[in-house]
């Protein structure tokens, strides 16, 4: 049985088609090195043919020194009743300079007829033509067959019939596109098996759409059939629902079925590249995301925290670390002193579940948790909670009062000023500044208080900021819920406030934010 699976991303092109996804050169070389370092095969960048942007990424990504990947440009058979070396896609194509390339067509007769309005014949050759002419370029061609399964249950006749033109050609790989995102992983592997058997001299791929949730159960699928190319995206990112997630597909493949689809060495580092795309991409992060997501080993009820922590593998089907993730026990109500404990012990390894400290943070923290905090999402925050009870946080500022200013209408983007008065080092430090609104105001004027004596503040940026009105029958009295999501170079941390006044919320959040970095540091 094959056990090698080649990776395929399609991050930089099929990715970038996600709605509000829109990626700078530089941003698509940044995500080239992370690929390659995590050992994908193939990465599909864009088509040279579409926009100059593209264009110019060709040029640069041919200076680096990839280890893994091939660079592969994208592109679609010749247009209707041309020759291929005269189509001008085809030249901008090749002007990619790449060893290879991914060559599209229809294999569903529907979309010949109806949407490409062309002759069945005529398609056959369109795919033929142009492969043919590329292979005698020298170029590796991967043959995506468009809608082929959607062409195959309509009529498998003609859907083969395509993927026997790009064979004849001379194609080096056959994909199989679940382009609607349609069909089901019983489908799947029935017709995969079925082509891999009649096309056992060329490699066969699977590429999925996930408009039915199925695009990484499918694209498993295609591989128990025989499959040996699985294309995908990095957190599935792609048009409509996505395309199927190879930061899922990888593991399962080689965790669970035994294939060989990345270096193993390099698995370990699957997390931190589905964080760094969502980063770049400028997307919010999906923590209920496997293998990778914040949430996929965290642990909240009573039982179950117990139980993970006499063994592991009583509530986790992998270690985190494989991945590299980590597994988090979260403080709530309902987590018991379990949870509580074993955040107690990073921080004093003497305390034990029925001492006095644990039993008064517990209450302390199920108070916290009636009056509207929520510290499960706000780790950092529970940290803080806990060093102070214990007294063992030497707080690196100590604050005095603050005054907030809101004037309309805002000029240049700024319509609020803040001063706030804090005690640092035995010295009082008063400050004001500008903002746009009074949090960003506050924040400025911390910074400018702290900066002089805690330089390392420059480095900390607000990642995320989220409101939640807690009880809205009071109206705007309602109590607010702030989340802060704070990083610097080498970690994210949230803080958590709750007030009447969501200023107020928020600068609790933000104290605790800039506390916790400065705790970190000087530990």
């Amino acid at each position: 049985m094959q056990t090698h699976v080649t990776a395929y991303d399609s991050t930089l092109r099929d990715g970038a088609q996600a709605q509000g996804v829109s990626f700078t050169v530089e941003d698509k070389l940044k995500i080239v090195v992370q690929l390659d370092a995590l050992g994908i095969g193939y990465i599909e960048a864009g088509n040279p043919g579409s926009n100059p942007k593209d264009l110019e990424f060709f040029k640069r990504v041919s200076a680096l020194n990839l280890k893994h990947a091939k660079i592969i440009a994208f592109g679609s058979t010749r247009r209707i009743g041309i020759k291929a070396a005269d189509d001008n896609n085809l030249r901008s194509l090749l002007s990619a300079s790449t060893q290879a390339v991914a060559i599209f067509g229809k294999s569903w007769d529907y979309q010949v007829t109806d949407i490409l309005r062309t002759t069945l014949q005529e398609n056959l050759a369109m795919i033929g033509d142009t492969i043919a002419y590329l292979k005698a370029l020298g170029k590796e061609v991967v043959f995506d067959a468009e809608h082929f399964f959607d062409g195959y249950k309509a009529n498998a006749e003609y859907a083969l019939a395509t993927l026997q033109a790009a064979a004849d050609a001379g194609a080096d790989s056959l994909v199989l596109c679940d382009t609607n995102g349609g069909t089901f992983p019983n489908e799947v592997f029935e017709i995969t098996q079925k082509v891999v058997a009649q096309f056992s001299k060329v490699q066969v791929g699977i590429h999925c759409h996930n408009d039915c949730e199925m695009a990484v159960a499918n694209s498993v699928a295609a591989v128990q059939a025989g499959a040996t190319q699985v294309q995908g995206t990095i957190n599935g990112i792609g048009e409509r629902c996505g395309n199927a997630n190879l930061c899922s597909i990888i593991p399962n493949l080689q965790l669970k079925l035994g294939f060989n689809c990345i270096p193993p060495e390099n698995i370990s580092t699957l997390t931190h590249v589905a964080r760094f795309v969502n980063e770049v991409a400028n997307m919010p992060f999906n923590d209920k995301a496997p293998y990778v997501g914040n949430d996929a080993f965290s642990h909240k009820g009573g039982m179950h925290i117990d139980a993970v922590n006499k063994n592991p593998i009583s509530y986790e089907h992998i270690n985190p670390e494989i991945v590299g993730n980590s597994r988090h026990i979260l403080v709530s109500e309902v987590a018991g002193r379990g949870a509580l404990l074993s955040k107690l012990r990073e921080i004093d390894a003497t305390l034990d579940k029925d001492s006095p400290d644990t039993q008064r943070i517990l209450a302390h923290i199920k108070a916290l948790e009636h009056d509207g905090y929520q510290f499960e999402s706000a780790e950092a925050s529970v940290q803080l909670l806990v060093l102070r009870e214990l007294d063992k946080l030497r707080p690196s500022f100590e604050f005095k009062e603050y005054q907030v200013n809101i004037h309309e209408p805002a000029v240049n983007g700024v319509n609020s000023s803040a001063s706030i008065k804090l005690l640092v080092n035995g010295q009082v430090e008063t400050t004001t500044a500008e903002g746009d609104g009074p949090v960003n105001a506050l924040d400025k004027a911390m910074r400018r208080a702290l900066e002089r004596f805690y330089p390392a503040i420059k480095t900390v940026r607000l990642t995320d900021y989220k409101v939640r009105v807690l009880n809205s029958d009071q109206a705007t009295a309602a109590k607010v819920r702030v989340l802060i999501e704070s990083a610097d170079h080498n970690e994210s941390w949230t803080t958590t406030g709750v007030s009447t006044d969501v200023v107020d919320a928020s600068w609790r959040a933000l104290i605790d934010a800039i506390e916790y970095k400065l705790m970190r540091d000087f530990v």
